[in-house]
């Protein structure tokens, strides 16, 4: 059951130690699915000091459930995420270079739906997923410099590579907003949906993921994520290397065998 401001959890393993109780975020964790939630409608989820630890905390919890095979990342209310709460601009709080680095990190991938903004932190935390979805509400934005600042959490650099140099530059420099249908174009999302829809579409793709070898999707977000800082070359060996590993598991004969027989197969991510 769902409680107001503690995590919603639904598994048999027992809880691990690090987890809190939360009051900015909701986690629901249902085999072969996690779903997680910025929890402060009220403040247009901007994320405070709190919700920064709270999704590290949740993270955590999801890296260490095996069963969880996918993640869906949604914000409740209008808007995904409007940016940085104040008190991260406290003197003595150490944000650091990539404080989202544990979404991009996470071993299961993780999809995102954005509905009204996702500016700033907002957008930056969206880039740190591997498949964002957006409804027709959607606009994206990092504004920074019009206060004489830089996005505070990779997010030039994650736009960049993902959208192109251009279409960053123009978003840095110029604060050029996207909507959803420019966010489309640019590749900065995979698909867009009518109003209300995108985190409906998230969950679909996050199931049609956790349907597939469990192994086999986190090598290949393994393999693209590194890949992308390496030569074609090493690239091209590093996912040839991790090929053969998968080969060696007892999900890549089962998935074999299931080919064979001409039926689903029954992954147990190992």
């Amino acid at each position: 059951m769902a409680v107001q401001g503690m995590l919603w959890y639904h598994s048999s393993r027992p809880r691990r130690r690090s987890q809190m109780q939360y009051e900015h975020v909701r986690l629901s964790i249902e085999p072969p699915l996690a779903r997680l939630w910025l929890a402060r409608p009220d403040a247009a989820n901007r994320v405070s000091v709190r919700m920064l630890r709270e999704l590290a905390d949740a993270f955590e919890v999801i890296a260490g459930e095996d069963r969880v095979h996918a993640v869906m990342l949604a914000g409740e209310g209008p808007d995904f995420c409007a940016g940085w709460d104040e008190d991260t601009y406290a003197e003595g709080f150490e944000l650091g270079p990539d404080a989202f680095h544990f979404v991009a990190d996470a071993p299961q991938p993780v999809v995102a739906a954005l509905q009204g903004r996702s500016v700033a932190a907002g957008l930056e935390l969206a880039l740190c997923a591997d498949v964002r979805v957006a409804d027709a509400t959607a606009r994206m934005a990092l504004p920074e410099t019009a206060t004489g600042g830089l996005p505070r959490a990779g997010g030039g650099q994650r736009l960049a590579r993902l959208a192109g140099r251009g279409t960053a530059l123009a978003m840095v420099l110029a604060g050029e907003e996207l909507d959803a249908a420019a966010a489309l174009r640019a590749g900065l999302v995979s698909r867009v949906t009518e109003d209300g829809a995108a985190a409906g579409e998230a969950e679909t793709i996050a199931r049609a993921i956790a349907e597939r070898g469990p192994l086999a999707t986190r090598f290949a977000k393994e393999a693209m994520r590194r890949g992308l800082d390496m030569t074609l070359d090493q690239a091209l060996r590093y996912e040839t290397d991790l090929t053969i590993i998968l080969q060696t598991t007892e999900d890549r004969a089962e998935g074999v065998r299931a080919f064979l027989e001409r039926r689903k197969p029954h992954f147990k991510g190992s």
